[in-house]
C-alpha cells in the first residue's frame, strides 16, 4: 500500500467508524443533541421483557414462587434516569430446596429490559408489588 493510501486510510477510519456507531437504528438516545440525559420511554411490555430477561438470569427458571412485581418507576442509575422495576421471588435451588425471598431490581433502557440489579435493595425501597404469576409459570 502507497503513502497515499495509508493516509487516506487513516483519515476515513474516524468517519467510518462514526458511520458505524451514528446509526442507532431509530431508537431513542441515551442522551439529547446537548449531551444531556435523553427522557426515557415507558416500558410498555414491562411484563413480558421482565420475563424474558429473568428467564435468561435465572439458571433453572422452574418452580418460581412468591413471585410479585412492582410497576417500572424512574430511579437514577449510574447518574441517568431510568425506568425500574422490582422483583420479589423465591427460585427453586439446584438441590430443590427454597430458600429466602430474593429481590431484584430490572433497568429499563429504551423501554426494554436491559440488565438485573441483584442489590436492589435502596432502588426497590417503598416499591407497591403486585402479584406476577407469569414468573412462577416459567419453563425452560
Amino acid at each position: 500500500m502507497g503513502e497515499l493510501a495509508k493516509r487516506a486510510s487513516v483519515l476515513m477510519l474516524p468517519l467510518m467508524l462514526a458511520a458505524c456507531f451514528g446509526s442507532d437504528g431509530g431508537r431513542p438516545s441515551l442522551v439529547d443533541d446537548a449531551g444531556n440525559p435523553a427522557q426515557q420511554p415507558f416500558p410498555d411490555n414491562f411484563r413480558s421483557e421482565a420475563l424474558a430477561i429473568m428467564h435468561s438470569y435465572l439458571n433453572d427458571p422452574v418452580g418460581v414462587r412468591d413471585a410479585a412485581m412492582a410497576d417500572p418507576v424512574l430511579r437514577t442509575v449510574g447518574g441517568r434516569p431510568f425506568y425500574v422495576s422490582c422483583l420479589h421471588f423465591t427460585p427453586r435451588e439446584s438441590d430443590g430446596s427454597y430458600r429466602g425471598i430474593r429481590e431484584r431490581a430490572i433497568v429499563y433502557v429504551n423501554g426494554r429490559a436491559d440488565r438485573v440489579i441483584e442489590r436492589a435493595g435502596e432502588m426497590c425501597a417503598g416499591a407497591v408489588y403486585a402479584p406476577f404469576p407469569e414468573l412462577e409459570k416459567m419453563t425452560r
